[in-house]
C-alpha cells in the first residue's frame, strides 16, 4: 500500500512506504503510553525522600536507597569511635586498679591453646541434644542504629563514671597534697570541654584531652599548683606551652601562649603568674588549653577545679 502525498511548494507527489507507515502508526500509539506512565509513576527522588523522612533524626546516619557503600562508610566510623572509646575506657580502668591497690591484673595463660582446648573439648562425651529449629531473624538497619545510638549512651555514663571515680580515689591518695586543684586563669571555661568533640579543623570526630579557657590575648595564667617546669618552648599543636611538674607522674600543660614568663628547671608556687593567653599553634582564637596529666595520661580537669586538698 502506498500512500501519496501532494506539496504545493513543490508541485510534487511524495510516496510512502507499508513500513514507513507502520512505524508512523507504531510512534503514535506508544506515545499515549509512555505519556501515561510518565504522569502514574512516582520518581525516584520522591521515594528517597519519603523514606529518608520516616526515620528518626537521631539515627539519621547518611542514608541513601541507592549507595550501601555509604551507610556502612558511616557505621564503620561510628563503630571505630566506639572502639576508640573502649580503649581509653580499658586503660582508665586499669589506672582505678593501681590507684586502688588491686595489682592484679587479667593475664592469658600461654600454656593452653586454643588448640589444646579444642582436643579437651573432644574428648568429653557429646550430651544428647534436641528441639525444634527457631531461625533468628535477620538483623535491619534500624536495629543496627538503635544498637550503636544505646552503646554509645553507655559508654559516655561510664566515662563519666569512672572520671568521677578516679577524682575521688586520687584526692584519697597520697598525691592529695600536690593536685593542681585551682583555676589556671580568672575566667569560667566556655569554650570546648574534656572529651570527645568535632574537630573544629577537618570535622570528625576527636577527643580533647584538656579545658579551653576563652580569654583575650595577654591574660595572666597562673600555676594550678607548685612545681617545676619541665618545659616552655614551642609545639606545632600546642604553639608556645609550658608544663609543670608536681611530682609522681603528675602533670600541668598550657598551651596556645602569646608570651612564656618561666624557664625550664625554675620552681614554681601554686597561683604564680606562668604565661599570658594567647593564640599560638592549632588554634582558632585566643584562648587557654590547660591539661592535667598522670604518667602521661589525660585526666579530667573539671574533676580538681576548685576541690579541697
Amino acid at each position: 500500500m502506498n500512500i501519496i502525498f501532494i506539496s504545493n511548494n513543490m508541485a510534487k507527489a511524495k510516496t510512502l512506504s507499508v513500513l514507513q507507515v507502520s512505524m508512523i502508526a507504531l510512534a503514535l500509539t506508544i506515545l499515549p503510553v509512555m505519556l501515561t506512565l510518565l504522569l502514574i509513576l512516582p520518581q525516584d527522588n520522591v521515594v528517597q525522600q519519603a523514606v529518608k523522612s520516616s526515620m528518626p533524626a537521631k539515627l539519621r546516619f547518611s542514608f541513601s536507597m541507592n549507595n550501601t557503600q555509604k551507610n556502612l562508610d558511616a557505621y564503620a566510623l561510628q563503630l571505630g569511635e566506639l572502639q576508640a572509646r573502649m580503649m581509653r575506657l580499658d586503660a582508665q580502668s586499669e589506672r582505678l586498679a593501681k590507684l586502688a591497690g588491686d595489682k592484679k591484673t587479667p593475664t592469658v595463660q600461654p600454656s593452653t591453646t586454643k588448640k589444646e582446648l579444642n582436643s579437651t573439648a573432644n574428648k568429653l562425651p557429646i550430651a544428647n541434644r534436641g528441639g525444634p529449629l527457631v531461625l533468628n531473624s535477620p538483623f535491619s538497619e534500624p536495629d543496627l542504629q538503635k544498637s550503636i545510638a544505646e552503646l554509645t549512651e553507655k559508654v559516655e555514663f561510664n566515662t563519666e563514671y569512672l572520671s568521677d571515680l578516679e577524682a575521688h580515689l586520687l584526692q584519697k591518695s597520697v598525691l592529695k597534697g600536690t593536685l593542681p586543684n585551682s583555676s589556671p586563669v580568672n575566667v569560667a571555661f566556655n569554650s570546648s570541654s574534656y572529651g570527645w568533640r568535632i574537630d573544629p579543623f577537618n570535622g570528625n570526630k576527636a577527643f580533647h584531652e584538656g579545658l579551653d579557657f576563652s580569654a583575650e590575648v595577654g591574660t595572666p595564667i597562673y600555676a594550678a599548683a607548685g612545681g617545676i617546669v619541665t618545659s616552655a618552648e614551642t609545639m606545632p599543636d600546642y604553639g608556645k606551652i609550658v608544663i609543670i611538674s608536681h611530682g609522681s607522674g603528675l602533670e600541668t600543660r598550657y598551651a596556645h601562649t602569646s608570651k612564656l614568663l618561666v624557664k625550664v628547671g625554675e620552681r614554681v608556687k601554686k597561683g604564680q603568674i606562668v604565661a599570658l593567653v594567647g593564640n599560638t599553634g592549632r588554634s582558632t582564637g585566643s584562648h587557654l588549653h590547660y591539661e592535667i596529666r598522670l604518667n602521661g595520661n589525660p585526666l579530667d580537669p573539671r574533676k580538681y577545679l576548685n576541690a579541697s586538698n
